[in-house]
């Protein structure tokens, strides 16, 4: 009998099982495929990791402005791909190394449950493993975590297609495209689409809203947009804004412009990149009575399903597709869970909210945020200041960086109280300092309070405090 059975080992998965046994709690992790789930094996990390050697390729190319030169740069896809390799199995070690520590039992297979916990009965778990036999666990609790998959649109022709690939399978391609056709404008296609044209591609994105990266600011996307048409690698960026995809042709995309005008964008790969849905259908939602919409499995502020016993969290829930999501809503879970486990009916102590949840863009370069946008400011009729500075005016940035498509940081604040409410960015180590725009947020500081922090000098991130004493 365990304590609590997990569902899933990616990131809500193997953090919620280490809080659990540091918890001193029975815990069994069931994981169909590898520990780390998609973040770390075909999401986050690798992707990061080609990143990296992408931008290691430009700022070579680039350093004779800097008084570094590198004649003859190039770049090896394949040891690229051996050093991805190499890292996503050394940090999936690192997560088992952590399941043993924590005496966390993994098993390996198809987890579905059979049965909710009711009262004093535990609830039943069935394993599936790949070719084995099947076997049934039971559990005090009971923990989804299954994660998401790509979603892909009922577009003709976009499956059984040699030249169509998801973004698992063009992480793991034999040689960079030379040409590369994105479906889809969001996050996965604007990373792969800085990834592939800084290794010299030509790429076209093909995006149906009115901009890239549609939750950005709308002052920040087109930033982002414009900085990434100027890559020092080579290759080029084509932007398609407004346009319908209706169909593939081997790796060509036949699609509408947004003046009806039929076009095509012709490649030697096409990536289907129009976002991921959460993983609804192959562990017993239904056999267990979960409340389920298209979004996800319902949940609450403490990640409690409709049915008591069973908790959510991460993309599974569809509250917010990010692993850093899926961290904190399983830290809310296993407060939750530990309470249960104990007896105590006043529940756990940690809520997930969900204002000062920071996101990143890990392209080249990056972009970041945190908080409300302008437009969502004004759809909710709230007044805000606002203020952005160029991110030239770093002195960090300056010495760091060219000038082409410098970015920007912006803050954006309530005009009654004064409290910050939003922070975006697009330029190097957005990512890095976001968290300092979330904490700001989080502990509701004013304009007045942020202008009193000390921020290290010559920094990115001081731009927040130089745009907070514009405001």
């Amino acid at each position: 009998m365990y304590d609590v059975i997990i569902i899933g080992g990616g990131p809500g998965g193997y953090l919620a099982a280490e809080r659990l046994g540091q918890g001193k709690k029975k815990v069994l992790l069931i994981e169909e495929k590898y520990l780390g789930g998609t973040c770390l094996n075909v999401g986050c990390i690798p992707t990061k990791t080609l990143l990296n050697s992408a931008k290691h390729y430009v700022h070579a190319r680039e350093g004779e402005k800097f008084g570094v030169k590198a004649p003859d740069v190039s770049f090896d896809w394949q040891a690229m791909q051996k050093w991805k390799n190499e890292v996503t199995g050394k940090l999936r070690e690192g997560v088992a190394g952590q399941m043993k520590r924590f005496a966390v039992e993994v098993v390996s297979g198809r987890g579905e449950i059979l049965a909710a916990p009711s009262g004093t009965k535990a609830g039943r778990v069935k394993v599936t493993p790949g070719g084995g036999t099947a076997a049934e666990h039971e559990g005090r609790a009971i923990l989804v975590c299954a994660g998401s998959a790509p979603a892909l649109p009922p577009i003709p022709g976009s499956s059984g297609q040699l030249g169509v690939v998801d973004s698992t399978g063009l992480l793991s391609v034999e040689a960079a495209p030379k040409r590369l056709a994105v479906i889809g404008g969001g996050v996965i296609g604007v990373e792969f689409a800085g990834l592939f044209s800084s290794l010299g591609s030509e790429v076209t994105v093909i995006e149906m809203m009115d901009e890239i990266v549609p939750f950005m600011d709308r002052e920040q996307s087109p930033l982002l947009r414009r900085a990434m048409k100027s890559s020092a690698g080579g290759g080029t960026v084509d932007f398609k804004l407004g346009c319908k995809v209706e169909s593939i042709n081997g790796a060509t995309v036949n699609y509408r412009t947004k003046e009806g005008v039929k076009a095509e964008a012709a490649a030697d790969l096409v990536l289907m990149a129009a976002g991921r849905r959460p993983v609804l259908d192959t562990w017993g939602a239904g056999a267990a009575g979960l409340d389920l919409t298209r979004r996800g499995v319902t949940v609450n502020d403490r990640m409690r399903t409709n049915i008591p016993g069973i908790w959510a969290a991460g993309d599974v829930t569809g509250k917010s597709l990010l692993a850093h999501s899926a961290y904190r809503m399983a830290e809310v879970a296993v407060a939750d869970i530990t309470a249960y486990l104990d007896g105590s009916a006043a529940g756990g102590s940690s809520l997930w909210r969900s204002n000062a949840v920071p996101w990143a863009v890990y392209g080249i370069p990056e972009a970041a945020g945190v908080g409300i946008t302008e437009q969502e400011a004004d759809a909710g009729g709230i007044a805000i200041l606002k203020a952005s500075l160029p991110m030239r005016v770093s002195g960090r940035f300056a010495v760091e960086n060219t000038f082409a498509g410098q970015g920007a940081v912006k803050v954006i604040a309530s005009a009654g109280d004064r409290r910050i409410l939003g922070i975006h960015a697009v330029g190097s180590y957005a990512a890095e300092f976001i968290w300092g725009g979330a904490a700001l947020i989080e502990q509701e500081l004013r304009i007045e309070d942020v202008r009193e922090l000390i921020f290290p000098h010559p920094t990115v991130c001081e731009l927040i405090r130089d745009a907070v004493w514009e405001l």
